[in-house]
């Protein structure tokens, strides 16, 4: 742009920087003219247009910086005798990429003193995709499994949606983190030591842009995961920072403060219905801490009313439950106990707020039928039951419950101690890891067995997939169960010797003053990039021994994980009750008023044109908690901006729209077809990808569904 009166010539230069390690990447980009002329008119602007092509698979932030020079005419007004002028501006951008990250990962299971070969088949088999691109292979192994609960608790910091659930999570994580800190100074002094030694990676720019950085995390996961072992330890070290754990507490407590409703109930996002669910699920939450004893007196003091409201909308409820038996006549010998109230008993065990006369008799119905019924559940809600029976002193229901479910489990030295039944659904109360970490607090509190809640963790760990478990709420539960029972390993840490292939990787070899962290912890981690990745690495042996030839039961776990890019339609996925159809539009104004025509596969569009997206839905059966992303192609600006909740056709949702995705929340999607719409404009020339759209039920994560890629082309 021109501010003077007269016509100027000049250059403009453009610089391009990988905002990661603030290397010049101009080469990468093919950035050839990095200088261009231009002439602008006295008082007008125009426009200059370099040409790159950015490096397939480059999947980091890059910088952009301009500058422009030029030489002022004699007798400029204002200037004098002519001189130079010049401007800059620098901005960064994410690169996303057109492919998908893809995690398959392999346990590796051991228990005292062996060697075992394992087969990690897809990996062996990776050389016959002719477009698969590897990205890493990590092995992590720890003989300690808490430490698997400390690695999780970061994920849970990091979620970036903003639901009473959520944010709860986030509150439940820097708490419990707050307590292993205080509980234990050894490894207190091993944060500091990971804190203070500085690894250098990704911090620089991207730590200044929180915008930048909220969507690599959100569209590119991949790219603020630890390059090495250290900078995993540095973030798990900067969650335990003691100054930052005592914000994020008060910041979470503030925003969950909010999403109480009048009545005492929670809502899932600001502006829905309270939710009697999250309600309990947040309350017993709450439970948990004050039973590990994470929670301080000033924090306990915090939560007395919000607690005290929540438990009187969780008791009114409850009588509401009882009180419709009563007007609908139902035959109250039988089996009347439903999920919601074997929750809220469990819930209630936590507290022992007086009940008030009016619930009274709706509790101390549900809590007979619960000793008169508990067969008829799941597994989940008998070990519920035989916790809150347990807590008000029936202790042989307690204890026939734990006969049965130890009668019905199985139980094998790697996989340890589960039940065949323990399948994932589409309800809260359908739910593996959670149902799992429950029956550990069951069998830990009421029986005292060491053996079976050993046996117990042995299969919450190999259930672990990828670095975090498959949701939040199965972290947070995971976490809990983790810490609350288990016998303590971190005094003894036997070597293991890993080879993958002809890769040898030892734990006594991380050197450098760091073996007596690894003897600490029994942690290790080590990641080899793509290039270096090769098929005949899915050959691998661990072997553990242990010093002065010790005798050595307990169990050990580990891990391997492939992670590799592939183009959406090759990669394997499996079959699920969700279909996704997605379909743009573009908007065009007749006589007759505005039309919608479908955009053709080789259809142009031009900067400006309203486009409208148009998503279909299909859900064969009832699901709760489903999330729903809708890519955008970076050619194209929502019109929406505003998050909120809203209301089509009966069913409720929350939108959420972000810098490269739209997301919609449902609390309750029943079956049925449901179509989407929303705007879009144009703002960039050139072909694009527009992505896809992908669903999935939150607290069933293996049920997810994505639609087709679109291309789109603007001349």
């Amino acid at each position: 742009v021109n501010l003077t009166g007269k016509e100027l010539t000049g250059t403009v230069q453009l610089e391009l920087i990988n905002a990661a390690t603030n290397v010049p990447v101009d080469g990468w980009f093919h950035n050839i003219s990095p200088t261009q002329y231009f002439t602008a008119a006295a008082n007008q602007s125009t426009v200059v247009k370099f040409s790159i092509d950015v490096p397939y698979q480059y999947n980091s932030a890059v910088s952009y910086r301009f500058i422009a020079k030029a030489a002022l005419p004699p007798s400029t007004p204002g200037r004098g005798d002519g001189g130079e002028v010049s401007d800059g501006e620098e901005a960064s951008l994410p690169v996303l990429t057109n492919s998908m990250l893809v995690t398959e990962s392999m346990p590796l299971p051991m228990r005292g003193n062996a060697a075992k070969n394992f087969r990690f088949e897809k990996l062996l088999q990776s050389g016959n995709s002719e477009t698969l691109q590897q990205h890493a292979l990590t092995v992590e192994f720890t003989t300690n499994p808490a430490w698997y609960a400390v690695q999780a608790l970061p994920y849970l910091m990091e979620y970036p949606y903003d639901c009473a659930e959520q944010t709860f999570n986030r509150y439940y994580a820097n708490a419990i983190a707050t307590k292993i800190a205080n509980a234990s100074p050894k490894l207190q002094v091993i944060f500091e030591q990971w804190k203070t030694k500085d690894t250098g990676a990704l911090l620089s720019n991207l730590q200044k842009n929180p915008e930048l950085k909220a969507v690599l995390l959100e569209e590119t996961p991949w790219v603020m995961e630890a390059k090495n072992e250290a900078q995993q330890k540095k973030n798990i070290a900067l969650l335990f920072d003691m100054m930052k754990m005592s914000k994020e507490l008060s910041s979470s407590f503030e925003k969950l403060k909010q999403l109480q409703s009048e009545n005492g109930g929670f809502v899932w996002f600001k502006g829905g219905p309270d939710d009697r669910y999250m309600t309990q699920y947040i309350i017993t939450g709450l439970g948990h801490l004050t039973k590990l004893g994470a929670l301080n007196a000033s924090q306990q003091k915090d939560w007395a009313s919000i607690t005290t409201n929540a438990v009187k909308y969780l008791d009114q409820r409850v009588k509401e439950d009882y009180d419709n038996l009563i007007k609908y006549k139902s035959d109250l010998s039988k089996n009347n106990l439903g999920y919601m109230q074997v929750q809220y008993l469990y819930m209630r065990s936590f507290f022992n707020y007086p009940i008030p006369g009016a619930s009274f008799t709706a509790i101390n119905y549900y809590r007979k039928q619960s000793q008169q019924f508990w067969l008829q559940q799941n597994k989940y809600m008998q070990g519920m039951i035989a916790l809150s029976l347990f807590r008000s002193g029936d202790i042989k229901t307690a204890g026939d419950i734990l006969k049965s479910l130890k009668q019905n489990a199985i139980t094998s030295e790697e996989m340890g101690m589960y039940w065949k039944e323990n399948t994932a659904g589409y309800y809260w109360h359908q739910a593996p890891v959670e149902t799992q970490s429950l029956l550990i607090e069951a069998f830990g509190e009421i029986s005292k067995d060491k053996k079976a809640v050993d046996d117990l963790k042995t299969w919450l760990l190999k259930q672990k997939q990828t670095q975090n478990w498959a949701t939040t709420k199965a972290t947070a539960e995971a976490c809990y169960a983790l810490l609350l029972q288990g016998t303590d390993w971190l005094n003894s840490t036997p070597t293991v010797e890993i080879k993958l292939g002809d890769k040898i990787i030892k734990s006594s070899s991380f050197g450098g003053g760091r073996e007596e962290v690894q003897a600490g912890t029994g942690y290790f981690k080590q990641a080899i990039d793509g290039p270096f990745v090769k098929p005949a690495m899915g050959e691998i042996t661990v072997k553990i021994t242990n010093a002065q030839n010790q005798t050595n039961t307990q169990p050990a776990w580990g891990a391997v994980y492939w992670q590799y890019f592939e183009q959406l339609d090759k990669i394997t996925s499996a079959a699920t009750p969700l279909k996704l159809n997605k379909q743009l539009f573009v908007e065009r104004n007749t006589d007759k008023g505005p039309v919608l025509e479908p955009i053709a596969e080789n259809a142009y569009l031009k900067v400006g044109d309203k486009i409208k997206v148009r998503i279909e839905l299909r859900v064969d059966r009832d699901m709760e908690y489903v999330h729903m992303k809708d890519m955008r192609a970076s050619c194209m600006e929502p019109v929406n901006v505003l998050s909120g909740y809203k209301w089509q056709g009966g069913l409720g949702y929350y939108e959420s729209t972000k810098d490269a995705s739209t997301n919609f929340f449902f609390g309750w999607l029943p079956k049925g077809t449901y179509v989407f719409e929303y705007p879009l404009f144009v703002t960039h020339t050139g072909n694009f990808s527009n992505g896809v759209t992908s669903i999935q039920c939150m607290y069933a994560p293996e049920f997810a569904s994505h639609s087709e890629g679109v291309k789109v082309n603007v001349e």
